[in-house]
């Protein structure tokens, strides 16, 4: 196999392939091979970077096994993905929806003549009954398939032909309606990921940097990336060194260091640092490609419920086969014992779980709640703690400029010119308050300050017309650096945070220069969104911020928040959501900036609102695609009615494929029966899990999470 390894400590292998170089056929047959090694915990593969990831139990014998199985792996020749006009339908990406079943089953039944629908019906048995031979005698395994094709068989001994017909019609019933609401769901989502198109920051020939629409780039350019912006392009880094997070591609939670020579692949985001990149991909290329590979992966992201099910699916098949033995060895009746092959448990169990999950995931995305996987449902269902962000996250994401101080000898004009300028290179609330509001003043700037470098949740640091430049928060100046206030600044600074304003310093050659006061209103809904949370189970609710302990017990007080931490950095965030993950009730972390990123991924449900940093969207487990708090109730009741929805469908299923079995196993419905009640109740979990979850209207405070709306 092409590639090389990156990783073989004890218990863990990773190696990088070339990418494309499995195809998604080939990538099956690797994995089967794989997983029939016993010692094998975990095996996953990211197709669009080449990384193939695998855990399992280590000795000497097992990993000597593992490498010679990947070394003599030999795919399969993949076909080239046709970029350009791309659907998540394309590139071998998905298989076509199927032909709805329903009118050829009609067709069959009314027009046909006998022979010839017995004749087809056989011809259509042929495939299943093959597909569980292989099963059986190719992997060893007693699956739903084998069972399948054993009640087909039973029907086809007895000559039992409407019975083979109606459970064939069944299968493909449920195959297509599996498909048509999986592509519903991954239709949804990829709209909601393309998105409006973006501008990114080139170098000219001249060195410059430049503003351009995300269409207008092109393969050799010099794409500039800093820190919180998302990489917009695949390509080699030629300038820099930065921290990349390539979370969205690889899974990974840890950044990973990129300095020139380094590959980078758009829809990762720079964490800290600077990086000048020669682009190779550009444009709907790359970003169709990310956005395609997204999906594949929040799709894989299964709820435990959802694996419990399948698990339990594959556990329940010999039992019928148990069962057959049994009733065959008391009453001698081969026929009659065939019945208990009519009748299976795994099939509505494995169907009706997953179409329950990718259709809460699509309903929440159409309510502007993008959930990036099945197992963050759950997690969002049973979390009893949520900590809140404050700044840009319980604030408006637009916050504004109340107004300017300058100090001499800079005048107000020049001294904000200075901030805007150094701001419009970084994406946050603040960063664009400044400048939105020097464009409304009409405060034209020129470039000359050097490279511009963003210091994680403290500020910026630059150098203009040969002096050294700070702008920032007050730790970052006045503690850091070391800048001293006169009194009366001092005095100017308290006025501003007693009117609840933000502060941002800005010091030239270490003396200050000007006060930013930035006003940040609440976002609306913020008390509502509260009370709703506490009636949907949330026991605790903690605001989070780095403001002073005055301004963060006015702000707890006004929002209504019994619980708050002041005066935190990101670091010491971080600390706090892995203390509350330790107490093992389930933690909920909602926050939208850089600083916010670790404690995002600490937390068992991350939360991200859109109008925040592409670093906090990338971390994140949902985004709330509205940019409204009130979207965490509605996930909330969501998730809490999709698992009540899973919960009663296995109670529903058990109960009455258990009576049905029963029923025809004392001669009190016929086989034919037995089969169509069988397969009903299959195509009706099937269909009860395609069926919104929530009311039209957003859901109000006393809006319950019962049994009967699941």
């Amino acid at each position: 196999m092409e590639g090389w390894l990156l990783t073989n400590l004890r218990g863990r292998l990773r190696l990088r392939l070339t990418p494309g170089y499995l195809s998604a056929e080939s990538f099956e047959r690797l994995t089967g091979r794989i997983m029939k090694l016993a010692t094998i915990k975990y095996c996953s593969f990211n197709r669009l970077s080449g990384s193939l990831l695998i855990l399992y139990d280590y000795t000497e014998k097992a990993q000597n096994d593992l490498l010679g199985l990947v070394r003599d792996f030999r795919p399969t020749p993949p076909r080239p993905a046709p970029w350009g006009h791309v659907s998540i339908f394309e590139a071998g990406e998905e298989s076509p929806l199927p032909t709805n079943p329903v009118y050829g089953y009609i067709f069959r039944r009314l027009l046909l003549p006998w022979p010839i629908r017995v004749a087809l019906t056989v011809l259509h048995a042929i495939p299943h009954l093959l597909k569980g031979l292989h099963m059986l005698l190719a992997k060893h395994s007693l699956g739903v398939e084998t069972l399948d094709a054993s009640a087909l068989a039973v029907c086809l001994l007895r000559r039992d032909y409407n019975s083979a017909g109606t459970l064939l019609f069944f299968f493909s019933l449920s195959t297509y309606l599996e498909a048509w609401t999986r592509r519903r769901s991954l239709l949804g989502l990829y709209k909601s990921l393309s998105g409006p198109e973006e501008k990114i920051w080139i170098l000219d020939e001249n060195g410059q940097e430049k503003e351009i629409l995300e269409s207008q780039a092109r393969a050799g350019q010099s794409v500039l990336a800093r820190s919180g912006a998302l990489i917009p392009v695949d390509g080699v880094v030629i300038e820099g060194l930065a921290l990349v997070n390539q979370a969205s591609m690889t899974g990974e939670p840890l950044a990973i260091k990129k300095e020139v020579g380094a590959a980078v692949f758009a829809g990762t985001t720079v964490e800290d640092g600077r990086i000048v990149i020669k682009a190779t991909k550009v444009g709907r290329d790359s970003r169709i490609r990310s956005i395609i590979e997204y999906i594949r992966e929040s799709e894989s992201s299964k709820a435990g419920v959802q694996g419990r099910a399948e698990r339990l699916a594959d556990n329940i098949v010999p039992f019928n086969f148990l069962l057959f033995a049994l009733v065959f060895l008391i009453t001698r009746d081969p026929f009659r014992a065939g019945n208990v092959l009519l009748v299976d448990y795994s099939c509505a169990i494995r169907l009706s779980t997953p179409l329950a999950v990718l259709s809460a995931m699509r309903e929440g995305n159409e309510r502007q709640v993008f959930i990036k996987g099945g197992r963050y449902l759950e997690e969002l269902a049973t979390a009893e703690i949520i900590c809140f962000d404050k700044t840009g996250t319980l604030t408006e994401a637009k916050p504004r400029l109340k107004s300017v101080i300058p100090y001499p000898p800079y005048t107000r004009d020049e001294a904000f010119r200075l901030a805007a300028c150094l701001e419009e290179h970084f994406p946050h609330p603040v960063g664009r308050a400044v400048v939105a509001q020097a464009k409304a003043e009409g405060l034209g700037h020129e470039e000359e300050h050097t490279h511009v470098d963003y210091v994680l949740a403290h500020g910026i640091s630059s150098t203009w017309r040969g002096h050294k430049v700070l702008l920032g928060s007050r730790h970052f100046l006045l503690e850091d650096s070391g800048i001293h206030l006169t009194e009366e600044q001092q005095i100017e600074t308290k006025k501003m945070t007693e009117d609840g304003s933000s502060v941002i310093y800005m010091a030239v050659d270490g003396k200050l220069a000007a006060l930013l006061a930035i006003e940040d209103s609440l976002r609306p809904g913020v008390n509502d969104t509260l009370t709703r949370l506490r009636e949907l189970g949330l026991k605790r609710a903690i605001m989070l911020t780095g403001d002073v302990e005055s301004s963060a017990k006015a702000m707890a007080g006004k929002m209504g928040f019994p619980e708050y931490k002041s005066e935190l950095l990101p670091d010491q965030k971080a600390m706090y959501l892995k203390a509350l993950a330790g107490l093992k009730r389930g933690v909920i972390m909602v926050g939208d900036g850089l600083n916010d990123s670790a404690a995002l991924s600490l937390a068992n449900v991350g939360v991200a609102l859109s109008d925040g940093s592409e670093l906090a969207k990338d971390v994140a487990n949902i985004q709330l695609l509205g940019g409204k708090i009130s979207g965490l109730a509605v996930g909330r009741l969501l998730a809490q009615r999709t698992m009540a929805r899973v919960r009663a469908n296995f109670y529903m299923i058990v109960g009455f494929n258990t009576a049905v079995l029963a029923l025809g196993l004392f001669g009190f419905i016929a086989p034919t029966m037995t089969a169509a009640l069988h397969n009903a109740m299959t195509v009706y979990v099937a269909y009860r899990g395609t069926r919104p979850y929530l009311h039209h209207h957003e859901p109000q405070l006393h809006d319950p999470v019962d049994q009967n709306s699941a």
